[in-house]
C-alpha cells in the first residue's frame, strides 16, 4: 500500500488527525470548559498540532492573546494536560488517547524578524522596481 505524504513530507493522515485535535482544544479553549483562572481570564490560539507517526503523541503549538503571560498559560495548559487528554480522547475516534505536549508558538515572531530583516533599507533597496 502506498503511503500518500503531504508537501511536508507527513502523511494526509497524520495533518488530518491533527487538525482534529486543533479543532478539539480550540472548541474546549473557546467555551471555558476549563475550570482553571488562568485559561479562563487569557484568549488562547492553537495554531498547530503535530501527531507522531503512531498518534500517541501530540505536539499541541499554542500562543496566547498578543502574546501576553505566555509562560503562566502555558504552565495553566500543562497543569491541565489530563483533562484535555480526556476531551480529546473522547471526541478524537483513534485507537490510542493522545498524549499532549504543550508548546509556545514561535512562528509568529520568526516572521516578525524576517519582515523586520525585509524592511531595512539594505535590504528593501532590491525590492524595489527599477
Amino acid at each position: 500500500m502506498k503511503r500518500t505524504e503531504s508537501s511536508e513530507g507527513r502523511s494526509v493522515r497524520l495533518l488530518r488527525v491533527g487538525e482534529q485535535v486543533r479543532h478539539v482544544l480550540s472548541e474546549v479553549l473557546a467555551r471555558g470548559d476549563v475550570h482553571d483562572a488562568t485559561l479562563q481570564s487569557h484568549l488562547v490560539s492553537v495554531t498547530e498540532v503535530r501527531m507522531s507517526p503512531d498518534l500517541r503523541h501530540a505536539t499541541v503549538f499554542v500562543k496566547p492573546l498578543l502574546g501576553q503571560d505566555e509562560e503562566v498559560v502555558l504552565k495553566a495548559l500543562r497543569t491541565n494536560t489530563a483533562f484535555f487528554q480526556g476531551e480529546v480522547a473522547r471526541r478524537v475516534n483513534t485507537k490510542y488517547a493522545a498524549k499532549l505536549k504543550f508548546l509556545a508558538d514561535e512562528s509568529f515572531d520568526e516572521g516578525g524578524k524576517i519582515d523586520k530583516i525585509l524592511r531595512t533599507p539594505h535590504v528593501s533597496q532590491d525590492l524595489t522596481d527599477e
